[in-house]
């Protein structure tokens, strides 16, 4: 016995849906397919909040650190500007040394800001000769050198700004910045 196959229906649009989905349908719209905007935005900002903080902690940091030990001044009369003395401690890292390439130092009165880079080994002794007092505490001269590491290195440096004496006794800060070569950022050390 045979059985015959199944007839299909005259008009299969209105008797059965139709096999393939509606084109719009199948790849939808973005309210359909993409998440909240608000989970996103969250989402987001999390995350740079997590970089942010991976930033800093790991944000390089300099080879060396160091401090201002003392720091002497004398007016130079009628001039008004100072000579300023300044004693500087360095400590190299624990691994890489600190190849310095420039000195300055910079003295902000609040109003204004100078800066100065220190003067050499054969001046500072003339300004040691004619102001004593900038030798009461002086350290032999801080040259540009390299710091290995582990290693400490002291000295003197002279610079002078165009302020009086009264107006160097109120300054606001008094910061020697040591660049080096190979550091993304300087060694900044600020007076006490």
């Amino acid at each position: 016995m045979a059985t015959n196959p199944p007839v299909p229906p005259a008009n299969p649009s209105k008797s059965e849906p139709h096999p393939l989905p509606h084109m719009g349908e199948e790849f939808g719209t973005a309210e359909k397919n993409l998440p909240p905007t608000k989970l996103v935005l969250i989402v987001i900002g999390v995350a740079v909040v997590v970089l942010a903080i991976l930033a800093f902690i790991l944000r390089a940091k300099p080879s060396a650190s160091g401090s201002i030990d003392a720091v002497e001044s004398v007016e130079l009369i009628g001039q008004n500007s100072v000579l300023v003395a300044i004693n500087v401690s360095l400590q190299g890292g624990e691994k890489t040394s600190f190849k310095m390439r420039s000195i300055t130092a910079t003295l902000d009165t609040g109003t204004e800001t100078h800066e100065d880079e220190p003067a050499s080994a054969v001046d500072a002794d003339r300004y040691f000769q004619a102001f004593p007092t900038l030798k009461q505490k002086a350290l032999p001269t801080l040259k540009i050198q390299t710091i290995e590491p582990g290693v400490k290195n002291q000295g003197t440096i002279i610079v002078s700004f165009p302020v009086t004496a009264t107006g160097f006794a109120s300054k606001k800060s008094l910061k020697v910045t040591l660049q080096a070569y190979g550091e993304p950022e300087p060694l900044v050390l600020v007076a006490p």
